[in-house]
């Protein structure tokens, strides 16, 4: 690794078989709530809009839902599946496109982390692999297999509308302790069947949520897999403790028809196992020989659920990303808070101007006007 990078290696092109973009930056996704009854409207579309007029090189949309009653624990939360919902998603799209960029759905379902009579259908049961909430926790009833293959099919569905409507990739979201993440993780599912049992067999659920999705939408349109060790119930919960662990949850999952993996991390300067200083994003990139996402605390120097209990997040030197990415230790970086805060962030780093979350709250406020 070079002991200086310049910023030029963030700024190049990235070229895959199936997805170009002008540069290395990734709009991270960031749920909102700012849809009501799921349906986007115009202050989403500028939302998006001034985004990739800063230049963002991809955009990922904030999680919005598949077409299953359990999926959403917000009525805010926008939706993939009602005619009105996809209807704004198009808003979105052309408006991204207009100003040059490019933009991917993230298609969610929250699992577990739907407390029952919550969301659009507060009367239906919220969906676990086993009943579990939290390990040890039963709070209902394991999923059925038909049900499965409902929410299977949503999600198969919701692929499809995302390459109707024009984006340009689509994300699955398996990370973070929600529905595909409840499926991976030991602490959660239980289960005996095909679903459950070893690590392979935790993955089937994504597998065929992927392999659903590609029937929709063709071998040439671009599928992102999110996932994470941590989850929102426990943030020292770990899928693998070892890269070959971590190959028994992946491998299927990319086998399955995923082209880049974004590898959720709170900090990405952090090691991920023993004996190296790669990070989640390095491992999984030498483990699939895939094109990888870093994400976490980029150019921030605290990681967001400290921000949440009070801390303050401040602008942070980004030489130690340039030098990871320069070293092909990963592909593309994803940007959350400092893209919420300043939508213009690629232009401010390339004047050597990029500022903090301090101006956080003026930036939100200016959103909801």
């Amino acid at each position: 690794m070079s002991s200086n990078a310049s910023l030029d290696v963030l700024l190049k092109p990235f070229e895959s078989p199936k997805l170009q973009l002008k540069n290395r930056v990734v709009m991270a996704p960031m749920t909102r709530q700012f849809s009501p009854d799921g349906v986007p409207h115009q202050l989403v579309v500028d939302y998006y809009r001034r985004r990739a007029e800063g230049d963002v090189g991809l955009i990922i949309t904030e999680g919005t839902t598949v077409g299953h009653k359990a999926a959403s624990f917000d009525s805010k939360i926008p939706n993939f599946h009602t005619d009105e919902a996809l209807a704004g998603w198009k808003q979105v799209v052309d408006a991204v496109h207009k100003a040059g960029g490019k933009i991917a759905p993230q298609l969610w379902h929250v699992g577990c982390a739907r407390k029952p009579g919550t969301g659009p259908y507060p009367d239906f049961p919220s969906a676990t692999p086993s009943g579990y909430a939290l390990p040890g926790k039963k709070v209902g009833e394991p999923l059925t297999t038909a049900e499965i293959d409902n929410i299977v099919k949503a999600f198969g569905e919701a692929g499809g509308n995302a390459k109707k409507l024009g984006f340009d990739a689509l994300e699955i979201h398996g990370a973070h302790g929600y529905m595909i993440d409840d499926f991976l993780w030991e602490g959660l599912n239980q289960r005996s069947d095909q679903y459950g049992g070893s690590r392979a067999k935790r993955s089937q659920f994504a597998v065929e949520i992927v392999q659903a999705i590609r029937a929709e939408v063709g071998e040439d349109f671009p599928i992102i897999f999110r996932f994470s060790q941590w989850k929102q119930q426990d943030y020292n919960a770990r899928l693998a403790e070892t890269p070959e662990q971590l190959a028994e949850v992946l491998q299927p999952i990319s086998d399955a028809g995923v082209d880049i993996f974004h590898c959720s991390q709170r900090r990405f300067w952090e090691p991920e196992f023993e004996g190296s200083g790669m990070n989640l994003a390095g491992w999984t990139r030498r483990l699939l020989n895939k094109p990888t996402i870093t994400v976490g605390s980029v150019s921030l120097n605290e990681e967001f659920i400290t921000t949440f209990q009070g801390g303050q997040a401040d602008a942070a030197d980004i030489q130690e990303l340039l030098q990871r990415l320069d070293a092909d230790e990963f592909d593309l970086v994803a940007v959350g808070r400092a893209l919420i805060a300043n939508p213009n962030w690629v232009q401010l780093i390339t004047q050597g101007q990029a500022g903090s979350l301090k101006t956080y709250e003026k930036s939100l406020l200016a959103e909801l006007v």
